[in-house]
């Protein structure tokens, strides 16, 4: 029987993808398990939970973490039989052969690459987009709808997508050709033109985000004047951040999670607050609710490991004034500990170390023959391959290590916001918070370990109820 050491190198490397894709979603399969575990099991309120959590609400959250679970469970295994079954089927260069005839049919020949890359990368989004509509529209409408978190009506949902979709094309289509252009006529050092290319863009795309394509989606206005924002600005001045503006942000429109966020290069600092986490924020109809569109795409796409902190999630009925100046703390803690820059420099560092190494597989012509590509080497799906599929062992164990920083930057923060005298508001206001976003405060080490980049509700309680005590 033939083994798979005396298979051809690139059969090798399909089979290892393809194993390793498995194991990867065995094991999250095996973490998520534990959970629902605990999610099944923990029917009563914990007695050290027992000043923190009524039982009516601890059951609403068992009940809303278990059905989320069961979905997480459902869609992995979808997801992951369908990314299987695209490489064993040949799906990728089919699609490509498939967007080569499109691209035919208006006179562009194969020369034409990057044209064809393009059309590649549409419809490879559009088959996405439809196929993870139907779990979408079940997350939306049955699991959130049940649990009182969904805002949206169909219209609302089918025309946010649609918008989301037009945008992401119209930003990803250029920079993407671009960066292929700069790819094939870069000559030797194409890594570092490359690396450097994606660090500009991601710049611009922070800078225009929030004054150009964040209002595509959601409504900014200033907060009002009054107690609330004196507070922020002097808070804010306190610690010298250059804040510019106060936002809020319409969100309820869309759903009860809420957040708070900065943004912003320099001395034009902003700060961005969800209506959901204003407690006595009663817009007018002249005024918007608040909420923050948090899944920035520039930072997905260039900086996948940049920490906007989410110390407030879903939530219903908000936060007293005192409460959200110690979740601002919390965030301004961020600001002043260096977490932001530390974050884009560890994502650069990353960035550019991935464009290094892939100048040097790019030319390895095993590597495309193993999923299908035995004519051509488009560098799109060089990209692909190298990045997704070659680098998945690297970019597993860097995103659990950056999930331990991120957890130890979190208590980082809860400190600063301790230090500026904050300790009782904020513990107030992750109790809250957590209650509002039905969030399960029980958590299974190794599921906790691995997945939270915040630490657990109690963790950061008992950090917190010693700064009290003392």
């Amino acid at each position: 029987m033939e083994g798979i050491s005396d298979l051809p190198v690139e059969k090798q490397i399909f089979y290892a993808v393809l194993g390793f894709s498995w194991t990867v979603y065995l094991w999250e399969a095996y973490l998520a398990y534990r959970q629902r575990k605990m999610y099944r099991l923990t029917t009563h309120v914990p007695q050290e939970l027992g000043k923190i959590m009524d039982s009516e609400t601890f059951e609403k959250s068992r009940l809303y973490q278990l059905d989320k679970s069961n979905f997480s469970f459902w869609s992995g295994l979808y997801s992951e039989t369908e990314g299987t079954l695209i490489l064993l089927l040949g799906g990728i260069p089919f699609l490509w052969a498939g967007a080569g005839s499109v691209t035919s049919r208006f006179g562009f020949g194969p020369e034409f690459e990057i044209t064809q890359s393009l059309v590649f990368l549409t419809l490879a989004t559009l088959f996405s987009a439809i196929t993870g509509l139907p779990w979408s529209l079940y997350n939306t409408f049955v699991i959130e709808e049940k649990h009182g978190f969904n805002q949206q009506t169909l219209g609302f949902f089918f025309k946010d997508a649609l918008k989301k979709f037009v945008v992401t094309q119209c930003i990803l289509l250029p920079v993407t050709s671009l960066l292929l252009y700069i790819i094939k006529m870069g000559g030797d050092y194409f890594f570092i033109y490359a690396w450097l290319f994606t660090l500009g863009v991601s710049l611009v795309l922070v800078t225009i985000y929030a004054d150009y394509i964040a209002p595509l989606f959601d409504k900014f206005t200033p907060l009002p004047e009054g107690e609330l924002k004196n507070d922020i600005e002097s808070m804010a001045k306190s610690i010298s951040f250059p804040l510019t503006k106060v936002y809020v942000v319409e969100g309820s429109k869309r759903s009860s999670h809420s957040n708070a966020y900065f943004y912003g290069f320099f001395k034009n600092k902003r700060i961005v607050l969800f209506d959901t986490l204003l407690e006595d924020y009663s817009p007018n109809d002249d005024d918007t609710k608040i909420t923050v569109f948090l899944i920035i795409f520039c930072f997905c796409l260039f900086f996948p490991y940049y920490t906007i902190s989410s110390v407030c999630q879903n939530k219903k009925q908000g936060c007293n004034n005192a409460e959200i100046l110690a979740v601002l703390g919390h965030e301004l803690g961020h600001w002043k500990l260096g977490h932001t820059v530390k974050n884009i420099v560890i994502s650069q560092m990353n960035s550019f170390m991935c464009f290094s190494l892939f100048a040097i597989l790019i030319g390895r012509k095993e590597l495309f023959v193993a999923f299908g590509f035995t004519d051509s080497q488009p560098t799109l799906i060089g990209l692909m391959i190298i990045f997704q599929f070659i680098f998945s062992p690297y970019n597993e164990l860097l995103s659990f290590c950056l999930t331990v920083l991120s957890r130890r930057f979190e208590f980082q923060a809860d400190a600063f916001a301790r230090n500026m005298g904050k300790a009782t508001e904020l513990y107030s206001a992750l109790i809250k918070l957590n209650k509002d976003n039905l969030g399960f405060p029980v958590a299974d080490w190794l599921f906790s370990m691995w997945h939270y980049s915040h630490p657990p509700l109690l963790e950061r309680l008992r950090a917190l109820g010693r700064a009290k005590q003392d």
